[in-house]
């Protein structure tokens, strides 16, 4: 009968002491984590050439890209079916 309350009372004191233990780790995992995710987050948009980019004068005009002269759209784009609803 004695070890049984030994034993509840180590799993008792184990299970507080990871408790007071989580408690205390919490804020300093959640600040790593937040650290972590902000430089992920610089990492994947640091390199957007639009934000490194240099202020153009005012009225300037760029083009980034020519539209392709080969895209053609045919005017002829499918058969037209009519369907009827059975009940």
């Amino acid at each position: 009968m004695m070890t049984f309350l030994k034993t509840i009372l180590i799993v008792l004191l184990v299970y507080l002491g990871l408790k007071f233990l989580i408690r205390l780790a919490t804020p300093y995992l959640m600040r790593y984590i937040s650290k972590k995710a902000g430089q992920q987050f610089e990492q994947f948009f640091g390199n957007n050439p639009d934000m490194n980019s240099q202020h153009k004068p005012e009225g300037s005009i760029t083009i980034d890209k020519n539209p392709s002269q080969n895209s053609r759209k045919s005017k002829k784009v499918g058969e037209y079916v009519e369907f009827e609803e059975v009940d």
